[in-house]
């Protein structure tokens, strides 16, 4: 799930809603479920699903976490191009919308309208699924006011969702596998670790995250020592302040190449740290599959559960940034200059 929330956006006007979703999801969908939750005549919280067979068993919880945001109304968008055409999918496009609109509406949310659409891309064709007849064209997903914003905020926006989950899709699994023996033999006990160890992995994790933004690419010792860093809490919380630091785009550089490179379970706190710093930016969809990774490597991880339940929620990315100052506290208290805050403008979305 993702927010965003943008001034005189027409949620009247089914071309123009369809062809920003690219821009809100950070990715083109397709054969998806996509439900745009309305927030007070604002778009707010968008969630995606795959389009199943087994769609229809999982509406339930599809309602419960539109529901999260406290919404007054929803619209869904069905994209199914091989099927949008087909007579009998129809029947099918329309009874999801009859069973998502009474599940909704258990939870005081009115389903405004539903829409079938063959593809979310210049001069796709939609019509509403309950056969009122209504029908027209997508406008052109890479001219939607969303679409600039996104790239006004600094987010890449990926063709398909399979390009974005290869940000943290591990690349090279021979070397990860031989990364967790060195690992594993440099183990020590972090627990008994004094701070001046701390001190200076933060400090190293801060020069690596230089070095990657500069296409340095990271030793195996230099990965086992940040693998090993990041269990230790002081470092570990340290680092979520770099996601609102001056060198934010430097140390998120560093957790995609983490995530990319670390076995599990090592990885997880790099897909943490990621996600944290994706969502602080507003990048909803990548923060969401980092999440997704993280909480598969470990479903027990509190940051992870705590940051997916937020975006769940709507939260939106200035309500999370205070977390952030938890790490300047403990730097201070290390003795660790970070870089300083840098100025949020106007809210990311």
């Amino acid at each position: 799930m993702t927010t965003s929330k943008l001034p005189d956006f027409h949620l009247n006007r089914p071309g123009v809603l369809i062809a920003a979703l690219p821009a809100v999801l950070g990715f083109v969908p397709e054969k998806s479920l996509v439900l745009v939750t309305v927030d007070r005549g604002e778009m707010g919280c968008v969630m995606r699903v795959d389009l199943s067979d087994e769609l229809v068993d999982s509406l339930e919880h599809v309602a419960d976490v539109a529901a999260a945001a406290r919404p007054d109304s929803a619209i869904a968008v069905v994209i199914d191009e091989e099927g949008a055409n087909c007579r009998m999918c129809n029947d099918e496009h329309r009874v999801l919308a009859d069973q998502l609109t009474t599940a909704l509406a258990e939870r005081g949310i009115e389903l405004l309208a539903a829409h079938v659409v063959d593809r979310v891309a210049a001069g796709g064709r939609w019509h509403c699924a309950d056969g009122c007849g209504s029908a027209g064209s997508v406008d052109d997903p890479s001219a939607s006011p969303m679409a600039m914003a996104a790239v006004l905020d600094g987010r890449r926006l990926y063709a398909r969702r399979t390009e974005l989950q290869q940000v943290i899709e591990v690349i090279d699994p021979a070397r990860t596998d031989a990364l967790a023996d060195l690992i594993e033999g440099r183990e020590s006990d972090t627990a008994e670790r004094p701070d001046d160890a701390a001190r200076a992995d933060i400090e190293a994790a801060v020069a690596a995250a230089a070095r990657v933004a500069d296409a340095a690419e990271l030793t195996d010792d230099e990965l086992a020592r940040l693998a090993w860093a990041l269990t230790d809490l002081r470092v570990r919380d340290t680092l979520y302040a770099l996601a609102v630091g001056e060198n934010a785009g430097q140390a998120e550089s560093l957790w995609a190449v983490l995530s990319r490179t670390l076995p599990e379970p090592w990885r997880v706190e790099a897909l943490v740290l990621l996600a944290f710093s994706a969502y602080a930016r507003g990048d909803g969809p990548l923060a969401g599959v980092s999440l997704e990774a993280a909480l598969r490597g470990d479903p027990t991880h509190r940051m992870a559960a705590m940051l997916d339940t937020a975006l769940q929620s709507g939260l939106r990315p200035e309500q999370i940034r205070d977390l952030a100052m938890t790490g300047y506290r403990l730097a201070d208290r290390l003795g660790v200059q970070l870089p300083p805050m840098r100025a949020f403008g106007r809210r990311a979305g």
